[in-house]
């Protein structure tokens, strides 16, 4: 079992926009990333990141939520690069369905997309959703429940292997069907891909939430996003916590492909 991040570009916003308490002067770079799981059961990546039709995806959005933005290999090219064999990926599974977690899904065909109930409901009809329809066109949707059984802290859990390597909890307040996925590989740390429970690291060590507006706009269920924000803030220093747009809670993660991941396009 092993764990890889995949970058796939970066987008700008303003620390002020990101975590309550931010500066206008503090520009953060936003990771739009993958992670790849490996297991013997068969692998998994969470998130897609950018793909190579990134720009038509930005050309959706409305005009006041486009942000400048930098691209380097999609996932495909990165494990095209490391002569990685497709047949052992079993699907992708996003966190949530935004644009900045799917956009990569164009350039994976064939590659089965893991929902649960929640977010395919979420996905099909929610204005934010518009990237996702487009570049989920064609793939086959493995839609995968919860049962009611508690893990660390969270009411339901998805056991992906069996194992508790892999362990995927609702936590539905940024849309109605976000996940964190928690793996625990044999030796090294335990990670938590909390999606964008909070945009920064800053949400996890301050106690904070997104500035209100954001929340606002952002988010389907603001008491419920508070609630999940405090069971993970109790877990702090006990595993690696990943919120997907922090670029330094990556660290230590290795590259798959380090040489295609940094080259550019």
């Amino acid at each position: 079992m092993a764990v890889y991040r995949l970058p796939t570009g970066t987008y700008e916003t303003r620390a002020a926009l990101a975590v309550r308490g931010g500066s206008f002067r503090d520009i953060r770079h936003f990771a739009a990333s993958a992670v790849l799981v490996r297991h013997p059961k068969g692998d998994l990546l969470i998130d897609a990141g950018f793909g190579a039709g990134v720009a038509d995806h930005v050309a959706m959005l409305p005009r006041l939520v486009r942000a400048p933005y930098r691209v380097g290999r999609t996932v495909s090219e990165q494990l095209d690069a490391d002569g990685y064999d497709r047949g052992r990926l079993l699907g992708v599974l996003p966190t949530h369905s935004h644009w900045d977690h799917t956009s990569g899904l164009d350039s994976l065909p064939g590659t089965p997309i893991w929902l649960n109930a929640n977010e395919r409901q979420y996905a099909a009809h929610d204005p934010d959703g518009k990237v996702f329809r487009h570049v989920s066109q064609g793939h086959d949707v493995h839609e995968y429940g919860f049962d009611d059984r508690p893990y660390l802290g969270f009411a339901q859990s998805y056991d992906v292997h069996g194992d508790g390597s892999v362990v995927v909890v609702l936590a539905g307040g940024h849309t109605t069907g976000s996940v964190i996925v928690f793996v625990t590989p044999p030796a090294g740390p335990r990670y938590a891909f909390i999606g964008d429970l909070t945009w920064q690291i800053d949400g996890i060590r301050r106690r904070v939430e997104r500035p209100w507006l954001l929340s606002k706009l952002a988010d389907s269920d603001r008491e419920q996003l508070r609630q999940d924000l405090l069971r993970v803030v109790a877990l702090d220093g006990l595993l690696q916590i990943v919120p997907a747009h922090d670029l330094g809670s990556y660290d230590g993660l290795p590259l798959l492909a380090p040489e295609a991941a940094a080259q550019p396009r």
